[in-house]
């Protein structure tokens, strides 16, 4: 990477546009960047740096805002930079967040960062993006570093140098871990790390499930378990011994696997004991079958004897039972040859009941047709006279229509009467309209005419009004805003000197301060402190300062005031522009016309325009008029015509319903005859018939009901004489429900059954020999019975018990062995964990300088820096020191395994390495140089060997004497080989007449700035 133009503009300490040359700088190699305390040197470095990443160096990056103090209120900042990397000519414009002045209005309003990469191309520069994040990530792709890395290696911080030679084994691998790319093996320590902890978990969750299977195995024979030798339960810690340094690691969990021999002992044991239990059980299951089977003996003959003693007693008994038996039989015989002739007797009664109401209803039916017959005429003569009363109804049935078609032309007659008489005024009504309406017209169409000619003025008229009020509004509006501006611009004026004596007293407190630093920081050393600027420990000559030096806080409260004095000048700047800007657009309105010139002629202009828009109106008005007159004149001759018309039919239709009537009611006379209307004609002939039809069908039923009922009585005698009985009534007596049969029934076959039963159980032989015996002794046989199966029950319950042993235990040792299983590859594995674990992290006996991996691979990378950088301590010192690398921890060195890191010096003079701490100011710089300039080649070569062709080396000088001075500027003179520019920042004034090419930055009140002298 060579840089060859940065522009900076409002950044850091630049106010205005600055533009260094750095291809005018690398042509001499070696060019020097000086100028006084505080005045951006490296701002400039900084510059480049934020360009590049977006960020600046070191804790500067922290600090809000890079935008200049002394900026103009509305410049922005920008840093543009020019580079060449890997071959490829960039572009790369980048500025920061700032807070602008709002365009419009008083306050500010923040702008975003943005950046814009650029590459030179075919002739032209082209874009490739103006995203951050990728310019970011282009740039450090191109570069083969972040912006740490770039810092390190371009930038040279030697003060960051110095610290990092006296630092502890800590703070080393801090900054050497933001350098290398060690977090993998940082990711291998904590995996390895975790990779122990899980499996430690493991074995012991699986060593503790094995340790549960065991307690119930103990659990299950009452055997004591095996405390003594039961790894910890699951979050309780692993039960494996730490061997001492040097000595070989125990077994892990060795008890765990001696589990299954002990429950196999358990079992064998248990196996005795269930034989044992087995044998004694089949004597007393032999006892218990002997006594149950003497017991169910003399029970079955006492049972015996019980039933034939039962027996006899109901034989007795049956026998007085025979004569009830005997009745009931003939009962229920005399029932069921009544229930053959019951049915027809039913029917017979059923029938007499239909005869009898047939007979009722012919006799009614008879006496309603007696005025329109003779009292005894037959079933003929009252069907003839139904048949000729229906077909004179249904002759009159035609005859409807007729009678509706009347009462139609009637309501027609009425209707057209009333329409007449109202159309009748009406006609003479709309004549006597149509006499007057034209004239009317003619009237306000006159009157119309000239109320239009009068108001053709009225949109003048208005258009005047509003423009003489606009003028107005103007002139009023302009005479307060000339007091307002007048007034504003007083305080703008006020605002500015304040501002101005605000901004020169902040300006005088700072560089009282920067004049009498010397003095401030005179007054912190203390003997045998190092110093902060040059870090030595002697103070032979420490500046003293006659005038008081202001304090940070007197200068913080100076820019304070002098910012508000700066916001109250720009909003009063803001006001005054507002204000006059304002003014200029009302006087291109009203002009300087006075406002009471402007009033009078409004009041003229609106009296004109009243005028005109009463004669406006009034033509509205009229016109409204004459179109409803002309209206109202069309209507009238139209509603003329149609009453004409409709006066003219309707007399004619009158005439034809009146003909139409007289004969339709010449008709209906005719048919209705006697009755009063052609309706009740028919609904009398209509009744006639059907109380005639009823009568002959009523006749016709009673004779029916008559054959049936003799048909049915003989039946009924000739069954009962069959059946045996005389007459109908010892029917009915000798009948009997079902269920009273059922129940008599029921009696016998029970009454049978119990003989049968009876006449067996006296002739069984067993009985029989049952009873010749004597009876045998329950209560004594019982007792023994029960004395047998309680041995039997113990017996059992201990011959289960053990079985059960037996079984669960086989159970739980297949369990147990399972589980041992399982721990034990689990152990293995926490073994090997625990063992790459701890020579990873420095903590295991076999690591033997106890330095972890990462500090191991960061040692590796120490080293490499301590070869490159003692090339050049060589040279720098004559020869008398080197660095040496040390994996020997120091007292302060507080991280376990961060051993490995370690940097003493060399002295070839004593023969003996010291610590860093105790060089002088002149060799913790050179040391610190070439530490630098080394780790500046390893990081180089990480990176991917990118070439950085423009390096700077940061301050320190002062503290070299002449002779190291020259060492050194050789050694950097030699970093110029293959091209490579070197720029030394710093305000040693002996340099300036060694490099000839410099860029000289100067400060001042209104800001710094830089200037190229080749």
């Amino acid at each position: 990477m060579r840089l060859h133009r940065l522009e900076v503009a409002a950044f850091g300490p630049f106010s205005g546009s600055e533009v260094i040359d750095f291809d005018a700088l690398s042509d001499a190699g070696l060019f020097l960047i000086h100028g006084r305390t505080g005045a951006g040197k490296t701002s400039i470095l900084d510059a480049v740096c934020f360009a590049l990443y977006g960020q600046v160096p070191g804790v500067r990056n922290n600090v809000k805002g890079l935008r200049s103090d002394h900026a103009p209120p509305g410049a922005g900042p920008r840093v543009v930079l020019e580079t060449t990397i890997r071959g490829r000519r960039l572009r790369i414009t980048r500025s920061p967040a700032w807070e602008r002045p709002k365009l419009r209005g008083s306050g500010t309003t923040t702008e975003h960062a943005k950046v814009v990469l650029e590459e030179f191309e075919h002739g032209g520069w082209t874009g490739l993006t103006t995203r951050l994040d990728e310019a970011g990530d282009l740039v450090s792709r191109m570069l083969g570093m972040n912006a740490v890395q770039f810092c390190q290696v371009a930038l040279l911080p030697q003060g960051e140098f110095a610290g990092f030679l006296r630092a502890g084994a800590d703070e080393r691998r801090k900054v050497l871990e933001r350098l290398f790319a060690t977090e993998v093996f940082t990711q291998v320590e904590k995996w390895l790390a975790d990779r122990r902890a899980a499996t430690g978990r493991e074995a012991a969750e699986l060593g503790a499930a094995a340790a549960s299977v065991a307690e119930r195995i103990a659990e299950t024979t009452g055997a004591a378990p095996p405390r003594s030798s039961m790894p910890p339960r699951a979050g309780e810690g692993l039960a494996v011994p730490q061997p001492r340094r040097g000595e070989p690691a125990a077994e892990p969990f060795a008890e765990v696997a001696a589990l299954p021999a002990w429950a196999t002992e358990l079992a064998a044991g248990q196996q005795d004991v269930r034989a044992a239990v087995e044998e004694l059980g089949a004597g007393v299951t032999a006892a218990l079958r002997a006594a149950r089977a003497a017991l169910d003996d003399a029970k079955a003959l006492a049972a015996r004897q019980r039933s034939h003693a039962e027996a006899v007693a109901r034989r007795d008994v049956l026998a007085g039972r025979a004569e009830e038996k005997s009745r009931t039989a003939s009962r229920l015989d005399a029932a069921a040859r009544a229930d053959r002739v019951v049915p027809l007797v039913k029917d017979v009664r059923e029938r007499h009941g239909r005869a009898v109401q047939a007979r009722r209803w012919a006799e009614e039916t008879r006496a309603r047709v007696t005025a329109l017959l003779p009292p005894k005429a037959s079933e003929d003569v009252l069907a003839k006279a139904e048949r000729d009363r229906r077909d004179e109804a249904a002759a009159l049935e035609g005859m409807r229509g007729t009678a509706a078609r009347l009462r139609d032309v009637e309501r027609q007659r009425e209707e057209l009467a009333g329409e007449l008489r109202r159309l009748e005024p009406h006609d003479a009504r709309t004549a006597a309209a149509l006499d007057e309406l034209p004239g009317i017209v003619a009237a306000h169409r006159t009157e119309l005419d000239e109320a239009k000619a009068a108001a053709a003025g009225r949109r003048g008229a208005e258009a005047a009004v509003e423009d003489v009020r606009r003028r107005l509004a103007a002139a009023h509006r302009r005479d307060q805003v000339e007091d307002l501006l007048a007034r504003a611009e007083q305080a703008q004026r006020d605002a500015v000197d304040t501002a101005q004596e605000a901004r020169d007293r902040a300006q005088e407190l700072r560089q009282a301060r920067l004049d009498g630093m010397a003095a401030v920081l005179a007054g912190e050393l203390e003997d045998g402190e190092p110093c902060r600027v040059c870090g030595s420990t002697e103070h032979p000559a420490p500046v003293a300062s006659l005038a008081a030096v202001p304090s940070e806080d007197e200068i913080e409260r100076a820019q304070a005031a002098y910012e508000r004095a700066q916001e109250r000048r720009e909003r009063q700047t803001g006001e005054v522009e507002s204000r006059r800007s304002e003014r200029d657009q009302l006087l291109e309105t009203a002009g300087d016309v006075p406002a009471a010139a402007l009033a009078a002629e409004l009041a003229e202009a609106e009296e004109a325009f009243k005028a005109a828009a009463a004669r406006a109106a009034e033509a509205e008005r009229l016109e409204a008029a004459l179109r409803r007159h002309e209206q109202e004149l069309d209507r009238a001759r139209d509603e003329r015509d149609r009453v004409t018309r409709r006066l003219t039919e309707s007399r004619i239709r009158a005439e034809e319903l009146a003909a139409e009537r007289a004969r339709l009611a010449s008709d209906l006379d005719r048919a209705r005859g006697d009755d009063p209307t052609l309706e009740a004609r028919i609904a009398r002939l209509t009744g006639e018939a059907g109380a005639l039809g009823e009568a002959a069908e009523a006749l016709r039923a009673s004779g029916r009901a008559e054959e049936e009922l003799s048909a049915a009585r003989a039946k009924a005698a000739q069954e009962a004489a069959e059946q045996g009985f005389g007459t109908l009534d010892e029917v009915l007596e000798a009948a009997m429900p079902d269920e009273d049969q059922g129940v008599l029934r029921d009696r016998i076959r029970h009454l049978d059954d119990e003989e049968a039963q009876v006449r067996g159980l006296l002739k069984d032989p067993a009985l029989i020999e049952a009873a010749a015996a004597p009876p045998p002794d329950l209560p004594a046989l019982e007792t023994a019975l029960r004395a047998a199966e309680a041995a039997h029950t113990e017996a059992a319950g201990a011959a289960d018990r053990a079985r059960y042993r037996c079984d669960r235990l086989a159970e739980l040792r297949g369990e147990l062995l399972a589980a041992v299983r399982a721990w034990l590859p689990a152990a293995e594995r926490h073994e090997v964990a625990e063992r790459l674990a701890g020579l990873t992290s420095g903590k295991h006996a076999a690591n033997r300088h106890a330095v972890s991996l990462s500090a191991y691979v960061l040692g590796a990378r120490l080293m490499q820096v301590v070869a490159a950088a003692n090339e050049r301590l060589s040279r720098m010192s004559g020869g008398r020191y080197a660095l040496v690398h040390t994996t020997a921890k120091s007292a302060g060195d507080r991280t376990k395994g961060a051993g490995g890191l370690g940097l003493r010096v060399a002295d070839a003079w004593t023969g003996q390495e010291r610590d860093p701490v105790t060089l002088s100011g002149g060799e913790s710089f050179i040391t610190s140089l070439s530490l630098a300039l080394g780790l500046a080649d390893v990081v180089t070569a990480e990176a991917g060997g990118t070439e950085i062709g423009t390096l700077f080396v940061d301050e320190g000088f002062g503290t070299l004497d002449e002779e190291t001075l020259d060492e050194v500027m050789d050694v950097l003179d030699g970093l110029r080989d293959g091209g490579r520019a070197v720029g030394i920042v710093s305000h040693v004034a002996e340099l300036r007449a060694r490099i000839p090419a410099q860029l000289r930055v100067a400060k001042d009140r209104a800001g710094s700035t830089a200037e190229i002298i080749v």
